[in-house]
């Protein structure tokens, strides 16, 4: 399942990005306003940035946006520690 927003030509005509950056900025600034409100945790919201951990963590630091690190963090880090 999937899901599409729709935003009008006004809007997306008023934004100040070339048109071939406009998906990627958007989809990165909806990850980070989601993780930002611990809506989405840090994997899924690097993923729906289309990002790599460095990257994500970067711009969140970039942001000054504090890094929640619980459970599911520490999982996916021991996991991607071990090699799996």
């Amino acid at each position: 399942m999937g899901l599409q927003i729709e935003i009008s030509d006004s809007i997306v005509q008023a934004l100040r990005l070339p048109e071939q950056r406009i998906e990627q900025e958007l989809r990165r600034e909806l990850a980070i306003a989601l993780y930002t409100q611990e809506i989405l945790p840090f994997g899924k919201a690097r993923e729906l940035a289309q990002m790599d951990k460095y990257e994500f963590g970067q711009l969140l630091a970039r942001r000054q946006v504090l890094r929640h690190y619980g459970f599911e963090e520490l999982n996916d880090d021991l996991t991607y520690a071990g090699g799996e």
